[in-house]
């Protein structure tokens, strides 16, 4: 479809079939498509973001040689625009005060262009909708650690009403890579290790964005998390194999199952390929094979780094046209490719028209879905209603203001947080003694920073100007901690940030804790952005012992002879091999939001029950990475090498203050205990397996079922174990509770030799455990019948039931 490109003077038909709601969206489309000029088309597959460069210092590699903040609005306008970048979380703003400037951005945009096109807002909202103000949620590995994708779903709803209320449109959540090498900076925004896990949870998340109206963007496809030495954007080394079994199935699983519509590439190469430059990734995969239809957005300047940093295109000209070509629909966050450098790949035929309209199409048909091609669309946010519109942005806001930290809101961040709490060790310390003398110390221990992640508004903006009013309040733990128990005499001693080198405040902190009863540590991370965090994006690490000198602290603490609690808050797992012994306790946290102190705290008070279990395993070197709980035997400790990667802490595992007790199973509804015939099913069949848990303890709690696959001989080597389904169940003292898991054999499939997925006849068998090293019950499967191929179409989750 040719496109005119002439002086934009002609006046659009206001009764236009593109303008009527009750045709079909493609035909509206097809419509509004045909009357666009060729710039006109290609401003909608870009975006801009005002205040970069003054508002956020590093926020990304070259963001200031990218972000040219020279562009004149008013001649961005005429063209019309296809989003706007982070309005909100660029720089801090009230919640009314943000919506009251959006609502004047996009009526200059609606009323510069002939069509009258608002523009997609779209923000980040991995941990809540980051904006200030608004309810900062646990990191990504503590949604894993949870092992409850119906809390987290309902957290995603909670962020997308509130984004939606202010008139954003689009979240860049959630993040869907497979963690396989914690040094990687971003391993916090992991869900874990597991693709199960990451994908379930994932899923979950991706439901409640959407239900709430909210584009939810899958990042980052795909195989960003599998750089060598986990270094943050460097090259990936995988077989197609693990490419397809490990990296691929969260994101498949978000766009079939959970309804994704938008997906960002990678900064990945994956064998010398950027995804950015990738076709048959970004096309052949993702909508040839598994009929998404949404819009693919580019990672941050990630078309303008084919030239800059892979090295794959010889100008922005290039870079557009490869990118482009490739599925890549909209450029983010600022136009630097897509404008008049892709314009002139058009025009030299380097880039086919058609192409660029197959880009339009899809973002026009979201914008159509979205409502914002409607005659009646209304520009004002709904949080809007009834408040001030005539005050100035970045000022005090007149009128009632827009809360974005509701007390529903923090119900579920303290609900999460307390789910994720992960207590890995306890030598009968925990909980607390509601009296006596508790040392409290170490870097966290009266800090936030250890409450938050990378994708927290204090953590990657931080900088509030005078007048705009306090973020809204986080506990610490020590604060949470003299709440719990008011009665203990608590010393606390800080001992500098986590990354310092200085032993003055180890000293001290020895000296309080050999006058204590027990001793408290807190360590862990700083979250922060290329260099500026112990953990998040780009602060990657060369090893996994504790930053700083918090491992000489601890130590100290354990050589003083007073019993000690161990408490992590990190924002990856951590080496703990060479003092794990002498820990009286330990706990693992993951960045876990605002509520996260009083998660903690009520913890070692026992006022709450453990229940959170390892989304990644806690190794035991500092050294030993990459390894991974999913690997093959020759993957695991054998005799044929004296070095043991396992780790000192596995996949799944978490104690609780109470104790449960598993019935033996029943399969299709027959008892099936050890050395049991193996129940038969075909290569297409599904098998039914029961047990009853009940809380042998004198308290409540909640036990999480864990069950993996063992394929003992494969065509191709097999992880030993991996997970196939899991269920939390909660349960009072004395209760008990079925579960149900309905498995398929679509779940045993994997990578053929001739790269094919299938369904191998062939012995099988489950594992109901407590952990991936904790095995409770064995049930041995034969399948039956012929090999099966199965694609996209075959069942991709374990159905679980808890009565």
């Amino acid at each position: 479809m040719s496109g005119k490109d002439h002086a934009l003077d002609e006046a659009p038909n206001r009764s236009a079939p593109w303008r009527e709601p009750t045709l079909p969206v493609e035909e509206r489309v097809f419509d509004l498509l045909s009357r666009m000029s060729l710039t006109e088309k290609i401003a909608q597959l870009y975006s801009y973001w005002r205040g970069a460069n003054a508002s956020i210092d590093d926020m990304a590699p070259l963001q200031h040689d990218l972000v040219d903040e020279s562009v004149d609005w008013a001649d961005l306008l005429h063209t019309g625009l296809g989003q706007l970048t982070r309005p909100f979380g660029t720089a801090a703003v009230t919640p009314a005060d943000g919506a009251r400037a959006l609502l004047r951005l996009q009526a200059e945009i609606v009323s510069g262009n002939r069509f009258g096109i608002p523009a997609l807002i779209h923000e980040e909202c991995l941990t809540g909708f980051m904006t200030w103000g608004a309810t900062v949620y646990p990191t990504p590995l503590a949604w894993g650690a949870s092992f409850d994708p119906d809390l987290v779903a309902q957290m995603a709803g909670r962020i997308g009403q509130d984004m939606r209320s202010v008139g954003v449109h689009q979240g860049l959540a959630p993040v869907l890579d497979v963690a396989r090498d914690p040094r990687w900076g971003r391993t916090e925004e992991t869900i874990g290790e597991d693709p199960y896990l990451v994908a379930t949870i994932g899923t979950a998340y991706v439901r409640g964005l959407e239900s709430a109206g909210v584009v939810a963007t899958l990042k980052h496809f795909a195989g960003y998390s599998a750089s060598r030495a986990g270094r943050n954007f460097g090259p990936v080394s995988v077989g197609p194999r693990e490419f397809a079994d490990v990296l691929l199935p969260p994101f498949e699983m978000a766009v079939r199952d959970g309804g994704a519509r938008s997906v960002m590439h990678s900064y990945a190469e994956v064998d010398g390929v950027p995804a950015a430059a990738d076709g048959g990734l970004l096309t052949d995969l993702l909508r040839g094979r598994w009929g998404f239809t949404g819009t693919v957005v580019a990672d941050y300047f990630g078309v303008s780094f084919l030239e800059l940093l892979h090295r794959v295109a010889d100008g922005p000209s290039t870079a557009a046209a490869l990118a482009l070509s490739a599925g890549v629909d909209v450029e983010l966050p600022a136009v630097r490719c897509y404008g008049a450098p892709l314009v002139e790949a058009v025009r030299k035929g380097a880039v086919p028209e058609s192409v660029v309209d197959r880009a339009v199409t899809r973002v026009l048909r979201q914008k159509c879905e979205l409502g914002l091609l409607d005659p009646d669309w209304d520009p004002v946010p709904p949080a809007l209603a009834g408040v001030d519109r005539t005050s100035e942005a970045g000022g005090r806001s007149a009128g009632p203001g827009i809360d974005l930290d509701p007390p529903a809101n923090r119900d579920l961040a303290r609900r999460l947080a307390e789910e994720s709490v992960v207590l890995l060790a306890n030598d009968a310390v925990l909980p607390l003694p509601e009296r006596g003398r508790i040392a409290v110390v170490g870097p966290l221990a009266d800090s936030v920073a250890g409450l938050l992640g990378c994708y927290t508004f204090p953590s990657h903006v931080g900088t509030v100007p005078a007048g705009i009013g306090d973020q809204p309040p986080m506990e610490t733990v020590l604060a949470a901690l003299r709440a719990e128990l008011p009665a203990a005499a608590i010393e606390h001693v800080a001992t500098g940030p986590v990354d310092g080198q200085d032993t003055p405040g180890i000293v001290v902190a020895a000296d309080a804790a050999a006058r204590a009863d027990v001793c408290v540590a807190v360590v862990g991370d700083r979250a922060g952005l290329f260099g500026a965090g112990t953990s998040g994006e780009g602060c990657d690490a060369t090893d996994l012992e504790l930053p700083g000198r918090q491992g000489e602290l601890i130590e100290a603490l354990v050589a003083t002879g007073t019993p000690v609690v161990l408490v992590l808050l990190t924002g990856r797992p951590y080496a703990l091999g060479r003092y794990a012994d002498r820990l009286a306790g330990v706990v693992q946290v993951f960045f876990p939001g605002a509520e996260g102190g009083g998660a903690v705290a009520g913890v070692l008070s026992g006022r709450i029950c453990p229940s959170g279990r390892l989304p990644i395993g806690v190794p035991r070197l500092a050294g030993g990475q990459p390894t991974s709980y999913l690997s093959p035997l020759l993957g695991h400790r054998t005799e044929v090498s004296n070095v043991d990667p396992g780790p000192l802490y596995p996949f799944g595992h978490g104690l609780s203050y109470t104790s449960f007790e598993w019935s033996t199973p029943l399969v299709d509804g027959v008892e099936h205990g050890w050395g049991a015939a193996p129940a038969q099913i075909g290569t297409d069949g599904t098998l039914r397996i029961r047990l009853r848990v009940r809380n042998t303890g004198d308290r409540a709690g909640s036990e999480i079922v864990q069950l993996y696959l063992h394929d003992p001989v494969a065509q191709v080597t097999r992880p030993v174990i991996r997970l196939v389904g899991y269920a939390r169940v909660p349960l009072q003292a004395g209760q008990a509770r079925w579960v149900e898991f309905d498995f398929s054999a679509d779940l045993s499939c994997f990578t053929g030799r001739d790269g094919r997925r299938v369904v191998e006849p062939g012995d099988l068998e489950l594992r109901l455990a407590a952990s991936s090293t904790d095995v409770r019950h064995r049930v041995a499967v034969r399948l039956v019948g012929a090999q099966r191929q199965v694609d996209h179409r075959r069942r991709l989750a374990t159905e679980v039931t808890v009565r």
